[in-house]
């Protein structure tokens, strides 16, 4: 074993480039300025700046963004409150870049010590990295944010963190993050994804409590100004320590950052047809289809575009809450993914935009098909009596129709599970002990899921199942998912190209009972619990490879959701100001966002065209019109925190707000 545990250690570091510590730690580690999980990082230690960015891109001019709901609170890595999104303000020790998936970069570190047995990580903090306030980061900081997060924060960092004995401050800037174990190939690169946090302004503050408070951070971006729950404005920080660093250069380009922050989705996209903001990211089928349409579409004032994604789309579905005694009945939960016709769904309600959702790690290598592979076997014969026995003989694909609506024949199947499970049908009921199966959708109020999950109900009402569709208002809906008071609700499980701890958050029994956490099914499986540890604590990639195909398998087959769909793509709207790099990321994990800027002359072409629009029939109301773009004051439901804690950070927590890292927000946004 431990042969393979050092190679992992030279994967970790660049190859061929990376240096060695000194004739005194030549032996037990390695010094490398990026972390992989890959075979080496895409860039090497001396690249100046980013294949997809303009080095010279110029500064200036203000870009607006929208989110939908409203904020209470500066802290977006507790459960309590929800969170406004401070665009560029928070840092991690390292930095992923939209080309690299599974590389980071030294970013407040500037360079990393990776014990060779995978033990240790040591990060070498940048002198020069500062607090907007002018003080130094330092490693206590770096020991005070592991701390507090493990100890305050979301319960996602408890599970993310679970291997990491201690945080130690060597000297002002070296902290050592020490693991209980070798084997978990990942914890170095998580490590790196720590949000380093001012240890001088939170002492004596109470971080699990919502609050308005400005904060303090180190990054491009500052807090100018905010009306609470309605708007934030940020500023580029001209003192920013960073601004120089290779994977900053030509990024962060524009002086004015503003968010507003809107009552619905509908509200929305008027706001942006009418000019109220510059750039929407679109994850509804239909707006994208039909919209979109107006005079500023047609005379190019604002355009549309779709981009190819490279990203592995994860599971979204509606999941079947375990913990309620109706779904823990297997047939059940398979009579349940029977009754939804996706076919008719993608042609009528969807424009025909997307495909059909398999797999929980769909579009990756990861993703399990066919037959199980010999290395898959050897994992999953110990568990045979275990597991269904399915998992050995037949390829998982879920029911699929002609589209007609015509869903006769799997409603038949359907019927037959429940009349097996004993739910017999009664007056047009299903009926067991005296009990009707009724089972309730919990959505929030004005979701778009809504007109998805109608016809869903109406086929269930087609064999006796009623399901009712309960819309809560956000505070509602955000208590009631975080306790798990559902029956069903629509889930997303995204997954990226190196899954890892964040397994434990999606499948583990212990996360189950953990309010707030990913475990939104409930499940609770000592197996699945054993290949969650074991996926882990892989040593190379293609173990990882089998052990993920191996959970996939487990997973389909115990009909844990209903899948949904997904589409391997970006879509875009933005008003046309924007001036942009002459190439995409490749891969294309992102679209680069964060290098776009303000062309000056095209945003005078663009004023110059839109006065005199905005007097024409259709253009849309102003920001201020109040029964239309009126920025919100009712708070939005928490939206998908995504794979790592650092989901906070991407999603703003409760408002989903559109300026965030794209890449990162379509990967994990549900498709509607």
């Amino acid at each position: 074993m431990h042969h393979r545990v050092a190679a992992l250690a030279l994967a970790l570091a660049i190859g061929a480039g990376a240096a060695l510590v000194g004739p005194a730690q030549a032996q037990d580690s390695i010094k490398t300025h990026a972390l992989t999980l890959g075979d080496k990082p895409k860039y090497g230690p001396d690249f100046k700046h980013l294949d997809y960015v303009n080095p010279d891109a110029p500064k200036g001019g203000t870009v607006r963004y929208a989110g939908v709901g409203s904020y209470d609170s500066f802290n977006p890595f507790i459960v309590n409150g929800d969170p406004a999104g401070l665009t560029g303000f928070y840092e991690t020790l390292t930095t992923q870049v939209d080309d690299d998936s599974m590389g980071e970069y030294g970013l407040i570190a500037e360079s990393m010590e990776v014990a060779t047995d995978n033990s240790w990580i040591i990060f070498n903090l940048r002198p020069q990295a500062h607090w907007q306030d002018g003080k130094p980061i330092t490693a206590d900081d770096v020991v005070f944010s592991f701390d507090i997060l493990k100890e305050k924060g979301a319960p996602n960092y408890r599970f993310y963190y679970a291997n990491v004995d201690k945080a130690e401050a060597l000297d002002a800037h070296r902290v050592k993050f020490s693991f209980s174990t070798k084997n978990n190939r990942e914890l170095p690169v998580i490590m790196g994804q720590l949000p380093v946090l001012p240890k001088h302004f939170w002492e004596g503050k109470k971080f699990d409590e919502p609050s308005l408070d400005v904060p303090l951070g180190s990054g491009p971006y500052k807090l100018k100004s905010f009306e609470a729950g309605r708007s934030v404005t940020m500023e580029r920080d001209p003192n920013y320590w960073g601004k120089d660093l290779p994977v900053n250069i030509g990024t962060d380009n524009y002086d004015i950052v503003r968010t507003d922050y809107y009552r619905d989705p509908t509200v929305v996209l008027e706001a942006f047809k009418a000019g109220s903001f510059d750039f929407r990211a679109e994850n509804s089928a239909k707006q994208w289809a039909t919209g979109y349409e107006s005079p500023a579409l047609k005379d190019g004032r604002f355009k549309m575009e779709t981009i190819q994604s490279d990203n592995p789309q994860g599971m979204q579905g509606f999941a079947m809450n375990l913990r309620k005694p109706i779904f823990q009945d297997v047939l059940v939960r398979q009579a349940m993914i029977l009754a939804f016709d996706f076919e008719w769904s993608n042609k009528t309600l969807f424009f025909s935009q997307y495909t059909r959702t398999r797999s929980y790690f769909q579009n990756s290598p990861m993703e399990a098909k066919g037959l199980p592979s010999p290395e898959e076997l050897k994992i999953l014969e110990p568990l045979r009596g275990k597991i269904p026995d399915e998992v050995f003989t037949t390829e998982y694909n879920p029911p699929a129709t002609d589209g007609s609506g015509n869903n006769a024949d799997n409603l038949a199947k359907a019927a037959a599970l429940l009349d097996q499970a004993g739910w017999k049908l009664e007056n047009g009921k299903r009926m067991k002990n005296g009990q009707a199966l009724e089972i309730e959708f919990l959505l929030q109020a004005g979701d778009l899921f809504e007109r998805i999950v109608q016809p869903y109900a109406k086929s269930l009402e087609r064999l006796g199942v009623k399901l009712t569709l309960r819309a809560v208002d956000a505070a509602q809906y955000q208590k009631r998912n975080e306790d798990f008071d559902y029956d069903m609700i629509s889930s997303v499980f995204p997954q990226s190209l190196s899954p890892g701890n964040e397994q434990r958050d999606f499948w583990g029994s212990a996360s189950a009972d953990a309010p707030g956490s990913r475990n939104e099914i409930g499940i609770k499986d000592p197996v699945i619990d054993q290949l969650v540890e074991e996926l882990i604590a892989t040593p190379n990639r293609e173990e990882l490879i089998a052990y993920c195909r191996a959970l996939d398998r487990i997973l389909q087959w115990r009909y844990y959701v209903v899948p949904n769909w997904h589409m391997g793509a970006f879509r875009i709207a933005y008003w046309n100001k924007f001036g942009r790099p002459d190439k995409l990321p490749e891969p294309t994990y992102g679209i680069g966002l964060s290098a776009w800027w303000i062309d000056p002359v095209k945003e005078q072409a663009l004023a110059a065209k839109t006065a005199p629009a905005a007097a024409e029939p259709g253009a849309g109301a102003p920001a201020g019109n109040a029964t239309a773009t009126e920025p919100a004051t009712v708070a939005a439901a928490p939206a998908d925190r995504g794979s790592s804690p650092l989901g906070y950070l991407l999603y703003a927590g409760g408002a989903v707000v559109l300026l965030v890292i794209v890449g990162a927000m379509l990967k994990r946004k549900k498709a509607k």
